[in-house]
C-alpha cells in the first residue's frame, strides 16, 4: 500500500461528503450525477484493492453489510420524553402564563419548529463519526437501527467541521409524501398490498432486516433537539440548530424564534395553512423555551419537559357511508361498539373503522346504519365519528338496536348505574381472556417474549389457557405440538414465562389487570409493602388516603381482593412462582440516605454502571437526576471524557464525584 492511495482515498471521501451536502441538505449540486457516480467508483474501486483502507463512515458504507438477525435493545443515555399535547390558543397562553409564574420572568423567548409526523430517533457521534442510531422505544430503551439509518442520504455518516468529542442529538425520520407515492405506485404494479401512510411505512421500513431493502425507500431527516454533547456548550437551541449547518446536520425545517405568546399565536396561524404545502406530514408545531438555562429550572414532570408542548392543528374531517356497527369485548368485559365504513382518504390514511364509543353515543347523534357521516382525526390514534349528514337520508338507514349480549360468548350484557360501558361478566369468556393475556404479557407487565397474539388465540381455542396462571403450568411438549410453533420458539416462550417470574410486585400489580390501575399507580400502590396481599388488608378509606390513588381507584382496588376468584388467581400465580414480596426498605428512602434531597448529573462513560443504571441507584437513595449542571446541582458524577458538563461543574464551584466516589457513597 502506498501513501498516494491513502491521500487519493482520503480526498474521495471528503469530495464525495461536500457534494452529498450540497445535493441532499443544500439543494445545490455543482457536478452532474455522472460526475458524482465517477467520484464513488473510483473510491468503491480503491477500497476493494485496499481493504485495510475501509472505514465504517466512508460514502460507500451507507448500504453495505449483511442482512441482520434482529436488532439489539439499548439503553438511552438520555430518556426519550414524549411532549404534551394542546390543541387551543388558550392552552398556550395558560401554558405560557405557567411558565413565567414558575420561572419568576417577565418575558420568554421561545423556538419553533414543525411537528413533523415521523418516527423519533436518537443519533450518537463520537469523534465525529456516527456510533448508533437508536429508536424511541418506551423513551428508557429502544432499538439499534443504525445500518439502516446509515443509508439516509441526508444525514452525514462524518460530521463536518470541528465536530465535539460526543453528540447525542434527538431527530425525526420520515418518507416525503413523493417518495411515498412512488413506492406504493411501485407495490401496486407488482401486485403487493399498498401501505398506508408515511408515517407507518417508515416505522416498518426501519425494522427491515435488510439495510439494502431499506435504502431501495428513500427514508429522510431532520434533527430537533441536543440531548448530550461534550466538548462545546450552548445556550440557547437556536444557537445549537445554527451549529447543525456547520456540522452538515440538517435542523428542523424553517425553525424560527419568536419575542413573545402574540408571535407564537401568529406563528401557529401561519404554519397552519403553511404546513399543506409541504412535502412531509406535519400535525402540529413544537413550541420550546429556547434558553436552556431556563429549561432546566423550569424542569420535567414524570413524562414530559414542562418547557415544551406540542400544538396539534385542527383535526381533518372526511365523508363516507357507515356501513356496519360492530361489537368488541375488550379485556375488563366492556363491549364497544365501532363502525365499518367505506373505505375514505383522510390526512393521508385510508380509514375502514371508526369508533362510535358506547350504545349512549350511538343513540344521542342517532347514528344508523346506512348513514353518511363526517369523521374525523385529531390527536386521536383511531379516527371518530363526530356527525351525521341527516339530510342525506332516504330512508334505507337502519336504526341500531343492539342486542344486549356478549359478541364473544354470547351471555347477556349488564351496566352497573354510575357507568356508560355495557360489560359481560362472564369469567370464561374467550376474547376477554384473550385481552387480559395480552395486556399480562406486554413489556411493561411481566414482560414475556414470544407470546404474541397467535399464540395467544392458540392456547386459548385450544383450551390450554383459561386462566392467567395457566400460563406457568405449559410445557415444552403442550407448545411444540401447535401450528407454527418449532420446539426452538417453545423454548423461549418457556424461559419468557420463567424470567418473568422474577419481575416485582408491582409489575404483577399492573399485569394482573386491576381495572384504573396502571404501571404507575401499581409503583404508588406496592411504595412501602412488603407484599402485594398487603393490599387486601386495606379499606377502601386507607387505599384513597395514598397520595395519587384517590376514590375511583380506591374502590377498584378495595373491590377486586374482595371477589374470591380474583384471590384464588393470586394464589394460583403465587404457587406457581411469581415474585409477590419485595424489601420495604428499597421502598422508602431514609432522610439519611447519601444522596436524599441532592440534584445530581451524570457525565461521561462509567466503568461499571450505565447511565441508566447509575441514575436508578440516585433515584433509589433518594436523589434526583437531571441533564444538565446549574447552581441548583449538588453533585457532578464523572466517568471517562466527561466534557462540557465537567467544566461548567469546576466553574460554579459543585463538588465533583468519581465513579469510586460515588460507589463508596452507595456504601
Amino acid at each position: 500500500m502506498s501513501s498516494a492511495v491513502e491521500l487519493e482515498i482520503n480526498s474521495l471521501r471528503e469530495q464525495i461528503r461536500r457534494h452529498e451536502h450540497l445535493y441532499y441538505v443544500e439543494a445545490r449540486p455543482e457536478i452532474s450525477d455522472e460526475e458524482f457516480d465517477a467520484l464513488m467508483k473510483r473510491l468503491e474501486a480503491l477500497e476493494a484493492e485496499n481493504p485495510e483502507l475501509l472505514t465504517s463512515d466512508s460514502p460507500t458504507q451507507r448500504v453495505g453489510g449483511k442482512p441482520l438477525e434482529g436488532f439489539e435493545t439499548v439503553a438511552h443515555l438520555t430518556p426519550m420524553l414524549s411532549i404534551g399535547n394542546t390543541y387551543s390558543e388558550e392552552e398556550v397562553r395558560d401554558w405560557h402564563t405557567r411558565l413565567l409564574k414558575s420561572l419568576e420572568v417577565d418575558s420568554l423567548e421561545y423556538i419553533i419548529q414543525p411537528k413533523i409526523d415521523g418516527v423519533a430517533i436518537s443519533l450518537w457521534y463520537r469523534g465525529g463519526v456516527l456510533e448508533r442510531a437508536v429508536t424511541r422505544g418506551d423513551g428508557r430503551q429502544g432499538d439499534d437501527v443504525t445500518q439502516n439509518v446509515r443509508t439516509i442520504n441526508t444525514l452525514p455518516l462524518s460530521l463536518l467541521g470541528e465536530p465535539p468529542a460526543f453528540l447525542d442529538i434527538r431527530g425525526e425520520i420520515f418518507l416525503t409524501r413523493n417518495e411515498f407515492q412512488r413506492i406504493n405506485r411501485e407495490r401496486e404494479k407488482n401486485g403487493e398490498a399498498l401501505f398506508a401512510n408515511p408515517r407507518n411505512t417508515t416505522a416498518g421500513t426501519l425494522k427491515l432486516l435488510d439495510p439494502s431493502a431499506v435504502a431501495r425507500r428513500a427514508l429522510d431527516l431532520y434533527v430537533h433537539t441536543l440531548a448530550d454533547v461534550q466538548g462545546v456548550s450552548f445556550d440557547r437551541a437556536s444557537d445549537f440548530f445554527a451549529q447543525c449547518r456547520e456540522w452538515g446536520l440538517r435542523a428542523a425545517p424553517d425553525w424560527s424564534v419568536v419575542q413573545s405568546v402574540d408571535d407564537l399565536l401568529a406563528a401557529i396561524a401561519e404554519w397552519d395553512e403553511k404546513r399543506r404545502e409541504l412535502d412531509f406530514e406535519v400535525d402540529g408545531l413544537v413550541i420550546k423555551v429556547n434558553e436552556y438555562r431556563l429549561r432546566e429550572q423550569a424542569g420535567f414532570t414524570s413524562k414530559s419537559p414542562r418547557w415544551a408542548i406540542a400544538y396539534k392543528f385542527s383535526a381533518e374531517e372526511a365523508v363516507t357511508t357507515l356501513k356496519e356497527i360492530e361489537l368488541g369485548v375488550g379485556r375488563t368485559g366492556a363491549v364497544t361498539p365501532r363502525a365499518i365504513l367505506e373505505p375514505v382518504l383522510l390526512a393521508g390514511t385510508t380509514i375502514r373503522h371508526a369508533t362510535l364509543h358506547n350504545f349512549d353515543e350511538i343513540a344521542r347523534k342517532d347514528i344508523r346504519v346506512g348513514d353518511r357521516v363526517v369523521i374525523q382525526k385529531g390527536g386521536e390514534i383511531i379516527p371518530k365519528v363526530v356527525r351525521v349528514l341527516t339530510d342525506e337520508r332516504d330512508g334505507s338507514q337502519v336504526e341500531f338496536k343492539p342486542e344486549l349480549k356478549c359478541p364473544s360468548c354470547g351471555e347477556p350484557i349488564v351496566k352497573e348505574e354510575e357507568e356508560v360501558a355495557w360489560r359481560c361478566i362472564n369469567l370464561n369468556c374467550p376474547e376477554q381472556l384473550k385481552r387480559r393475556i395480552e395486556h399480562f404479557v406486554q413489556r411493561n407487565a411481566m414482560d414475556i417474549e414470544g407470546v404474541g397474539e397467535k399464540l395467544i388465540d392458540a392456547l386459548c381455542e385450544n383450551g390450554m389457557v383459561t386462566h392467567l396462571s395457566d400460563l406457568y403450568r405449559l410445557r415444552l411438549d403442550d407448545l411444540a405440538g401447535l401450528e407454527r410453533m418449532g420446539e426452538k420458539s417453545a423454548q423461549n416462550v418457556l424461559d419468557g414465562l420463567a424470567a418473568s417470574k422474577l419481575r416485582p410486585p408491582q409489575r404483577l400489580l399492573f399485569a394482573i389487570g386491576v381495572r384504573h390501575v396502571g404501571a404507575h399507580l401499581a409503583e404508588v400502590l406496592m411504595r412501602g409493602r412488603e407484599s402485594l396481599w398487603d393490599l387486601s388488608h386495606l379499606s377502601k378509606e386507607d387505599l384513597a388516603a395514598i397520595h395519587e390513588v384517590g376514590p375511583t381507584v380506591a374502590q377498584s382496588v378495595h373491590q377486586f381482593f374482595q371477589q374470591e376468584r380474583n384471590v384464588q388467581e393470586l394464589q394460583r400465580l403465587e404457587e406457581a412462582g411469581l415474585n409477590f414480596t419485595q424489601d420495604p426498605s428499597a421502598q422508602t428512602v431514609s432522610e439519611d440516605a447519601p444522596f436524599s434531597g441532592k440534584v445530581v448529573v451524570l457525565t461521561g462513560t462509567l466503568e461499571n454502571y450505565t447511565r441508566n443504571q447509575a441514575a436508578d441507584l440516585i433515584r433509589r437513595q433518594g436523589g434526583r437526576v437531571t441533564g444538565s449542571v446549574s447552581k441548583n446541582t449538588d453533585y457532578v458524577i464523572c466517568g471517562a471524557d466527561p466534557g462540557s458538563k465537567r467544566d461548567k461543574a469546576e466553574k460554579l464551584g459543585v463538588p465533583i464525584l468519581t465513579e469510586t466516589d460515588f460507589a463508596k457513597m452507595l456504601g
